[in-house]
């Protein structure tokens, strides 16, 4: 497999992973287990450099 291959794929279950972060902190703030909004701007801040990281692969692919 590319490397190019292998880093996207990589890079797709970051994000899955990412996203099913967010479902639980979600979660856990609506069960009142503790307030995850610090957390959740953490994530979001992840999010957008994991998201500029595959667009700028893309782009020079």
């Amino acid at each position: 497999m590319e490397e190019g291959v292998r880093i996207m794929l990589f890079l797709n279950i970051a994000q899955g992973s990412l996203e099913e972060s967010r479902y639980y902190l979600i979660l856990a703030n609506d069960l009142g287990y503790g307030d995850t909004s610090k957390l959740l701007l953490d994530l979001e801040e992840v999010s957008k450099l994991l998201d500029s990281y595959i667009n700028a692969i893309e782009k020079h692919r």
